[in-house]
């Protein structure tokens, strides 16, 4: 039974996430976001975790002392402020300011995965109540986090529709930026050779 509801429960949140990505302009990143949770590493690890008011790696953290499920998801999907870590130019290993589409991508998630596990006690400050619960929010770029925060906010207090329309303006708006950046710093490079 649990393996029915875990599907249940994963698909009604891609669904959810879906409905907010395409407010949000992010037509393709709906269509496959979270696919990875129906791998077998990811699925039978949730299902056997489940518990159908929290993420079901929550459990498995707790049991094993790491989730395997989590580590196999958040190194494939780009929405999780966890995969955006690299080696900076000293040697440490450092946070990455994530690409507008995947900032906005996780805001949809949040949202979503809110929603889902609070069911009737979800409300608009739902998200950004538990973006400042976290005590990993230190392991994000701070840009990342700043943006993160805005649109949390702006969703507790302004609301959904507002927020996910100013979502996709910005998305729109960063991602000339970050292309321009990316090419000159290519230009740049090709030029100092």
């Amino acid at each position: 039974m649990k393996i029915i509801r875990h599907f249940i429960t994963i698909t009604k949140h891609r669904f959810k996430v879906c409905k907010y990505c395409f407010k949000a302009g992010l037509i393709w990143q709906g269509l496959t976001h979270d696919l990875s949770k129906y791998n077998p590493s990811e699925f039978f690890a949730g299902a056997r975790f489940y518990q159908g008011n929290m993420s079901p790696q929550v459990r498995e953290r707790i049991v094993l002392g790491y989730s395997e499920a989590w580590l196999h998801h958040k190194g494939r999907n780009k929405h999780h402020f966890e995969y955006w870590r690299d080696v900076d130019k000293t040697g440490k290993n450092a946070p990455v300011k994530m690409p507008a589409k995947y900032l906005g991508e996780m805001i949809c998630d949040r949202v979503a995965a809110c929603r889902i596990y609070l069911k009737d006690k979800y409300t608009p400050r739902s998200a950004l109540e538990y973006f400042e619960r976290r005590t990993d929010v230190a392991y994000m770029h701070e840009d990342t986090a700043a943006d993160l925060r805005f649109f949390l906010v702006l969703i507790a207090e302004k609301g959904e529709e507002l927020a996910f329309k100013e979502l996709k303006t910005y998305i729109k708006e960063q991602r000339k930026i970050e292309k321009t950046e990316r090419k000159s710093k290519i230009q740049q490079y090709k030029s100092e050779k």
